[in-house]
């Protein structure tokens, strides 16, 4: 009895032991809860220590949330990057320039829509230029404009100009042309050059329509072309200008520009005209002509183009063949853009008000006028005279 006591005794801590032990085991958290709430101050130490040891966990868990700005503090200097890489480019106004020209160059597969754009764009901008542009042969009736062209090969229209008048003085009239005594017509036409030739021209011309269209200038192109001397280029000036009927005049200054501009690489006269043809609506041919040719006579020059001081620099695909220094450019300008008198002794009224000056008749230069440059081949008298003192020209367009 006495061992079963003493086994009870010590059994009975054991169970303490083991009841303490399940009940520390089962419960620390309500144990925890109830000397929080039962003790105070004490409990809150161990709440401390809990919301301690949770906040590890909180922090753990709040570490994500650094880490997503971690790309975005990466990606800020991709942002600061992005203005880098803008500045140059801004800061490159040299380039300007030359970018704004460069791009007109027009690519090799360039299709036929984007052609006809540039090509249309490039004669807006000539008209701008040219309001006043026209045919620079004086003229008062089919008849003299008909001879006056065909005279205008190999020379220029001042030439021209300033010879008609002694010839239609003389013989107004086809009829009287025509009767004319070939001696005297080419002492007449000896200024213009091929003066022998000429003669025969106008005084062939001139028999044709006095027997073939009864003295009158046929307004058709197929009737036109069977004229001694008349090709489809004077045909064209005839009818556009004589007639009102639309037309393209393919002449050296013509036929040079538009393959300067790229928009043919055609070579020969009839395949140039269907070829800008195509480009343009008809009612615009004989304006675009006009266009053209007067861009070729006072700026753009066949042999040194004044590209510092054309106005559609930017959309031409040649710049730079030229003059490109715009004090230098300026220097080399003809005609009214210069300050000098055009080709026409006769000028029309919008020619004159757009600060157009009058060429000088035929051995007679503007009084007091200072002549810039050399004159006309085999021209007894400067082809151009500067304006008179107290009469500054100034530049249209």
């Amino acid at each position: 009895m006495a061992v079963s006591k003493k086994a009870a005794k010590q059994s009975a801590p054991a169970k303490a032991v083991a009841g303490k032990a399940a009940s520390a085991s089962s419960a620390p958290v309500k144990s925890t809860a109830k000397k929080t709430s039962a003790s105070g101050t004490p409990a809150k130490a161990p709440a401390k220590k809990t919301s301690a040891s949770s906040a590890p966990a909180k922090a753990t868990a709040r570490k994500p949330t650094p880490a997503t700005p971690t790309p975005a503090k990466k990606s800020a200097p991709a942002k600061k990057a992005a203005p880098a890489a803008v500045t140059p480019a801004k800061a490159t106004p040299s380039k300007a320039a030359p970018t704004k020209i460069t791009p007109a160059k027009p690519p090799r597969n360039e299709s036929h829509t984007a052609l006809v754009r540039r090509a249309r764009r490039i004669n807006r901008e000539l008209g701008e230029v040219y309001p006043y542009a026209h045919p620079e042969l004086d003229f008062e009736n089919p008849f003299q404009l008909v001879v006056a062209t065909v005279l205008s090969a190999q020379t220029t229209d001042l030439r021209v100009n300033q010879t008609t008048p002694a010839l239609f003085g003389k013989y107004p009239t086809p009829e009287d042309l025509a009767a004319a005594n070939p001696e005297e017509v080419e002492e007449i036409l000896r200024p213009t050059g091929f003066f022998r030739a000429k003669t025969k021209s106008v005084i062939g011309l001139s028999k044709a329509l006095r027997d073939d269209f009864g003295g009158e200038v046929p307004g058709r192109l197929e009737d036109l072309v069977k004229l001694p001397g008349v090709g489809r280029k004077t045909a064209f000036v005839v009818l556009g200008n004589a007639f009102g009927r639309p037309g393209i005049t393919v002449d050296t200054h013509f036929q040079r520009l538009v393959r300067r501009w790229q928009w043919t690489d055609a070579t020969e006269p009839d395949k140039i005209e269907a070829a800008i043809g195509g480009l343009f609506p008809k009612s615009e041919w004989t304006m675009l002509s006009h266009h053209v040719i007067f861009h070729g006579r006072r700026i753009c020059h066949a042999r040194k183009p004044a590209c510092g001081a054309c106005p559609i620099a930017p959309l031409c695909p040649a710049y730079g063949e030229g003059e490109t220094d715009p004090e230098k450019a300026q220097k080399l300008l003809k005609y009214e853009k210069g300050g000098f008198p055009g080709q026409r002794l006769n000028p029309p009224q919008s020619y004159l008000d757009a600060g157009g000056i009058p060429a000088p008749p035929l051995g007679a230069p503007a009084p007091g006028a200072v002549v810039p440059g050399a004159s006309a081949p085999g021209a007894p008298v400067p082809a151009s005279a500067g304006p008179a003192p107290g009469s500054p020209a100034r530049e249209a367009g």
